[in-house]
């Protein structure tokens, strides 16, 4: 039923294994190296038609600034980390209070309830795109930075809550029952007993929401015009000319953009890694 451990295998099937993680790994990495080193070549060598071979003289300092100075790219970044930011905030703390409720109290409806957040996160965002944008509209938030803080919280939240909702269901019931004994009041409970035993499964979601709205294009496209609002993704967009396009400052730009969220997997790695298997084992 389950499948067979690696040391388990064949000593032939294990060197075949163990041959072909690094050719996977080189052609899932290509496309991310063929954009960081078009990043590094010179505007003449593109023009040349170079687009495969090494770079002759490398643009490094040359390419990244005006990549930052061509556009407002500084102002970007700072609506991406105004927009992210909030955004992963209040949906984790709105998810989190919605998985305790829905994991510990036993209400008519509960069950209805929970089914509705599962089933909103099957729901294909294109078809909301029109719906979405007038009512932005209509509320007087589109192209503003709330209305993408509005926006991404409400669509964040429901995968959010369906996350955290099974981890708590995972913790022993009668650490609740303990705490009301003592005396402990429901706010307490949550904040006190709850909230530091699902610290891995937070911070694995703050990482994956935090990624899922920095990188995002579609709404940040749908929601907003201008510079105004313009987050870094819809930024290294506004990099490409109208006749033609600067693909080392666009592949400059996307280095520049992906930056953020590549780090803060990183750092948050161990967290993340220790969230995901979080509850998988008993012991």
């Amino acid at each position: 039923m389950y499948p067979m451990p690696v040391d388990k295998w064949k000593p032939w099937n294990r060197r075949l294994y163990k041959m072909s993680l690094p050719l996977a790994l080189v052609i899932w990495l290509l496309p991310m190296i063929a954009v960081l080193v078009t990043s590094l070549r010179s505007t003449e060598e593109l023009m040349e038609g170079n687009y495969w071979g090494w770079p002759r003289d490398l643009s490094l300092w040359a390419n990244y600034h005006e990549a930052l100075t061509a556009s407002p790219m500084l102002h970007y970044f700072w609506n991406s980390v105004l927009i992210t930011v909030p955004s992963v905030i209040g949906s984790i703390a709105l998810a989190a209070m919605a998985g305790f409720a829905l994991s510990t109290y036993k209400f008519k409806g509960n069950t209805f309830l929970f089914a509705t957040f599962v089933a909103c996160n099957f729901v294909p965002v294109q078809i909301l795109m029109i719906p979405v944008r007038n009512m932005s509209l209509d509320f007087g938030v589109f192209n503003t930075v709330q209305g993408l803080v509005l926006f991404h919280v409400a669509f964040q939240t429901g995968f959010c809550t369906l996350f955290l909702r099974n981890f708590i269901k995972q913790l022993p019931f009668e650490l609740i029952e303990a705490a009301r004994i003592e005396g402990a009041g429901e706010w307490t409970i949550f904040t006190k007993v709850i909230l530091p035993l699902i610290r891995p499964a937070l911070a694995a979601l703050g990482i994956l929401v935090f990624t899922f709205v920095w990188n995002d294009y579609f709404w940040a496209l749908c929601l907003t015009q201008g510079d105004t609002a313009a987050p870094i993704t819809v930024g290294v967009a506004g990099l490409k000319g109208q006749w033609t396009t600067a693909w080392n400052l666009v592949s400059a730009g996307s280095i520049l953009a992906a930056l953020p969220s590549v780090l803060m997997f990183f750092l948050m790695q161990k967290h993340f890694v220790a969230g995901l298997t979080f509850g998988a084992t008993k012991g």
